[in-house]
Formats: structure tokens, C-alpha cells, sequence
């Protein structure tokens, strides 16, 4: 699991004004962490329904949970793939 402090921005709702943030995409970003997981695929979903149920505030900001599969690890310094560089 890692955490990475970061800045972002939200989707602006109005789309017929034109907004700072069209012009100056970080003019209003505002400090977020990132939270990045890898998952084995049988844990995937009782790990996304955890974070959806104790991580709603119901404000905007919230987040978005991403799921994306991973087709192999490799760690540099021990040149293990697989589980094994987990």
C-alpha cells in the first residue's frame, strides 16, 4: 500500500461558463492523497466495498476507486517476479 500527497482538481459542472480551471487547469487544485493498493483478484472486491463503505463522506472530494489488472511485478533490487515481489 502506498500513499502519495498530491494535488488535484475536480469536473467543473457548469460547462457553458467558462471557468479559471479551463484556462489554468491547477488554479484550483486542492491537496489529496492518493492511496495505490495491489490486490490479488479474490480480494478485489471486499477491499473496493470496504473503501466505499468507511471512505464516503458524501461531500464532494470523496475520490474515485480505480481497478485495473496488473499483468506481472517485478521488484529491481532482488529481481523476484511474480508473488514473490510482493
Amino acid at each position: 500500500m502506498t500513499f502519495v500527497e498530491c494535488e488535484g482538481t475536480g469536473q467543473y459542472s457548469d460547462h457553458e461558463k467558462q471557468h479559471i480551471s479551463d484556462k489554468y487547469p491547477y488554479a484550483d487544485a486542492y491537496r489529496v492523497i492518493k492511496l495505490e493498493m495491489l490486490v490479488a483478484n479474490e480480494h478485489v472486491d471486499p477491499v473496493v466495498g470496504l473503501i466505499r463503505e468507511h471512505g464516503r463522506t458524501g461531500y464532494r472530494g470523496d475520490g474515485m476507486i480505480l481497478v485495473s489488472p496488473v499483468d506481472e511485478v517485478y521488484k529491481v533490487r532482488t529481481d523476484e517476479k511474480g508473488i514473490l515481489a510482493i
